[in-house]
């Protein structure tokens, strides 16, 4: 099903991209807005479904509520006022970042790291301020129309920061200070590089941290499913544990701490009462043994 899904909104996204060529919309446009239908009924069919099985459940998840309304624009009627949302039903693309798990996993990742995002933009942000004010300050009389005022600095400075043509205001204005080299290339290097490395860290790091969290999902699944299969079989969780610390006794080094030390008492003591109890079983069965022979 979910491959049907994702064959159908593939074929939609063909379909969006050659309506908007008029050669191919006047020769098969009838047959283009036929598959455009049949692909947002199967849409609608799918979320029905989705309610249906669900319930109110269904918008419990972020992703289906992004589904709901993707398919929701699309059936917005045609009409005055209702041209900019009509023309939204590109967005059933996106559908297809909920259908591919990679896909759901990078924004998954990318709204993991919007904090670590927003601190490196906190910081950007204070670079540009002290930028504009130093620039404002330097070149507001030799260079008016990048620098006279907060704003054409800010603006000036995000264009250098993009390296888009910023030769056109860094050499103009060491035609007029031959030390302006001095403030703009510490900018460059601080807004241009190290800001932008920075929030790239800060991605490559949440998505690591989601790629170890299914890990250990599944390690924690496994010992739960260990633990429960334990209980059906009528081993009790102490005499589990007891067990599988027994290997730390001959290997004194592979635990330390009081905990471990105690556990390791208990254990030993648990083995001295076996053993006594192994020693008057076996004394009860042989002695009536004895006294036959007799």
């Amino acid at each position: 099903m979910q491959r049907f899904v994702i064959l159908v909104i593939l074929i939609n996204a063909v379909v969006l991209g050659l309506e908007t060529s008029e050669r191919i919309a006047s020769a098969a446009g009838g047959v283009l807005v036929g598959i455009d239908t049949i692909c947002l009924a199967i849409f609608v069919v799918e979320i029905l479904l989705k309610l249906l099985a669900f319930g109110w459940r269904f918008f419990r998840d972020a992703w289906n509520v992004f589904d709901f309304v993707v398919v929701a624009v699309a059936l917005v009627p045609a009409g005055s006022g209702f041209e900019v949302l009509r023309a939204l039903r590109v967005l059933r693309v996106l559908r297809l970042v909920s259908a591919l798990p990679q896909l759901r996993k990078v924004v998954a990742a990318l709204l993991h790291a919007v904090p670590g995002i927003l601190s490196t933009g906190a910081l950007l942000a204070l670079i540009f301020y002290v930028a504009s004010v130093m620039a404002t300050t330097f070149f507001r009389e030799t260079m008016p129309e990048f620098f006279g005022t907060m704003g054409a600095s800010l603006f000036s400075l995000f264009q250098i920061a993009t390296l888009s043509s910023w030769e056109t205001i860094v050499r103009p204005a060491m035609d007029h200070h031959p030390w302006a080299w001095a403030f703009f290339i510490p900018f460059i290097v601080l807004a241009a590089f190290t800001a932008l490395n920075l929030i790239i860290a800060v991605i490559v790091d949440a998505m690591n941290t989601l790629h170890d969290m299914p890990s250990v999902q599944s390690s924690q699944f496994q010992a739960s499913s260990q633990h429960d299969s334990q209980q059906q079989h009528g081993q009790p969780a102490a005499a589990s544990q007891a067990e599988a610390q027994t290997p730390s006794d001959s290997h004194p080094g592979s635990a330390s701490g009081p905990g471990a030390a105690e556990l390791r008492e208990e254990i030993q003591a648990l083995r001295a009462q076996l053993a006594e109890v192994s020693d008057a079983l076996h004394h009860r069965q042989a002695g009536p043994g004895a006294g036959r022979e007799g």
